[in-house]
């Protein structure tokens, strides 16, 4: 008998390394990355695990022809995810652009091409992304540290792969390709689910300061506004400091009201430490460069580590005590203040904009009694409460989907269940 990553296979299966089944197993190109060209390049960031992401992808300015091109795509190649903590090893499957436009791997994505007389590339597919490959990845194929790490083309190349006989693996791939079609299905449905919790938490709120635009004068920011400080980010190590260690706050600690202190990257040498820059419960922060969707988000700083700076991407606004942080961050996020947000971003790139403290200190706050305030923080607190635990109980059931998607690609290309009597069947 036949054994493979500790699974011992039906009789009549045989196995093989990766590279003997594959005609191509390289990765792409380094992109020059441009507006508008006449490739696209597919990075890891693309290669979802719900399918590309065509909207992630960017152009790559090819000259001549792109066939020619290391790592350019034909339909039915493999992609595997190759460097990077949390991406790696994530496995996506190409067959063609929306638009017919010819695209490329770039130098972080390994294109496998199989061998058709070898393997069929939805079962090559379908074992790439099941639990013992995926287990096997990070236990043999990784080389590096950290955030460093990637996959080992040698390595990846002697990968063993289970064999069924060539019939059983079309039987194999189409019953996987309608079951996981069901379960993605399903999953979809979840994830438009959350998005629609997450619009009528926007609705709530939206609501709620327009009713209180119209009972209470609207005055600018900057009749409530002290100062705006700005932080400073010196150089500092990819990963998030200690409990007692000094670390420089990333912009990805602040995001639609909430204050993520984890988020932060350690900062190596202590020299001369700007202590002014330190966030302290109760800041009020507002993110200065970003995206223009996350411009200009907000969060008011709960308790945290002691030893955690502002950065020079995010603001902090001194309010004046007649104005309650809380109340200022939920119509700060309201669409009336995100529009204006949206026009005032300054910047070259649409990937990254900027806004400047006068933007900030512009924006028309509803002067509402420290009562009303806190009336509306309680209500847009209570509607977030309820919001989460309905979305907590949809994550939980897009969990046991996607456990039940790899435990039966896992089942079936191992030969642990018959798929053709399998439909609906219970899996280990």
């Amino acid at each position: 008998m036949t054994e493979v990553l500790g699974t011992t296979l039906p009789e009549g299966w045989t196995a093989s390394r990766l590279k003997r089944v594959t005609s191509l197993l390289n990765r792409g190109s380094a992109p020059d990355y441009v507006d508008d060209g006449p490739v696209r390049a597919i990075s890891q960031a693309a290669n979802q695990p719900g399918g590309l992401d065509w909207a992630r992808t960017r152009f790559h300015n090819a000259i001549g022809e792109p066939r020619k091109l290391k790592g350019y795509l034909v339909s039915e190649d493999i992609l595997i995810n190759s460097t990077g903590t949390g991406t790696l090893g994530r496995i996506g499957f190409f067959q063609g652009a929306p638009e017919g436009i010819p695209c490329m791997a770039d130098t972080h994505v390994t294109v496998a091409r199989v061998i058709p007389s070898e393997v069929g590339p939805r079962f090559l597919y379908y074992w790439l992304s099941s639990i013992p490959f995926q287990e096997y990845i990070y236990a043999a194929l990784v080389v590096g540290a950290t955030n460093q790490i990637e996959l080992n083309r040698d390595r990846l190349g002697d990968a063993p792969v289970p064999l069924p006989p060539a019939e059983e693996q079309r039987r194999i791939s189409g019953f996987l390709d309608a079951e996981v079609a069901l379960i993605d299905d399903v999953v979809s449905a979840r994830l438009t689910q959350l998005a629609i919790l997450d619009r009528r938490l926007s609705a709530i709120r939206d609501a709620l300061v327009e009713e209180y635009a119209e009972r209470f004068s609207l005055v600018p920011l900057r009749r409530f506004t002290a100062r705006i400080e700005q932080g400073a980010s010196p150089q500092c190590d990819n990963s998030p400091a200690g409990a007692d260690e000094w670390a420089v706050l990333k912009l990805s600690s602040v995001k639609r009201g909430v204050f993520a202190a984890e988020e932060n990257k350690r900062l190596p040498e202590l020299g001369n430490i700007a202590h002014q820059n330190e966030v302290k419960p109760g800041d009020f922060l507002v993110t200065r460069a970003n995206t223009p969707d996350l411009v200009g988000d907000v969060a008011v700083v709960r308790e945290t580590p002691a030893r955690r700076l502002l950065p020079d991407l995010i603001y902090r606004v001194l309010l004046d005590p007649t104005l309650d942080a809380d109340y200022v961050a939920e119509v700060a996020l309201s669409g009336r203040i995100r529009a204006l947000v949206k026009a005032d971003a300054r910047g070259s790139s649409q990937s990254m904009v900027k806004l400047r403290g006068e933007d900030i200190k512009n924006w028309p706050i509803p002067v509402a009694c420290m009562t009303a305030q806190k009336q509306l923080v309680a209500t847009m607190s209570d509607a977030a409460r309820s919001t989460e635990q309905l979305k907590s109980t949809i994550r939980r059931q897009i969990d046991l989907l996607i456990d039940r998607r790899r435990a039966l690609i896992t089942a079936a290309v191992t030969g642990q269940i018959d798929v053709t009597t399998a439909r609906g069947v219970r899996v280990p």
